[in-house]
């Protein structure tokens, strides 16, 4: 398995709107590519939030920042928001519940 966790900044707008958006839009295109394990956003702030995608292979977590930059560039524009950093590697101690089952909603 491999990772990959990004690091946003929501410059204008509501955050709530911005992460509804994603929600509604994003989680759903990351659950169709090949590969897929899972996807989370956690906010880290007032205006900053991290996503992680989990994939099977390097190339598909990979692909999935292609994605995501491509995606936040033209759905997110007005919400200015800025990719503060992204970090990825192969995923070396996992643990989930059946909870990680049930997709959370914003």
């Amino acid at each position: 398995m491999f990772a990959s966790i990004r690091t946003y900044r929501v410059g204008t707008g509501s955050i709530d709107e911005a992460l509804h958006r994603v929600d509604r839009d994003l989680a759903d295109a990351f659950a169709r590519e090949p590969g897929f394990i899972s996807y989370e956003v956690v906010r880290t702030g007032e205006h900053t939030l991290a996503s992680i995608t989990t994939f099977h292979e390097r190339e598909q977590a990979e692909a999935s920042n292609q994605l995501a930059a491509e995606w936040v560039a033209d759905e997110l524009a007005d919400f200015d928001v800025e990719r503060m950093g992204m970090v990825s590697g192969a995923v070396v101690v996992s643990r989930a519940s059946s909870d990680a089952l049930v997709p959370a909603h914003h």
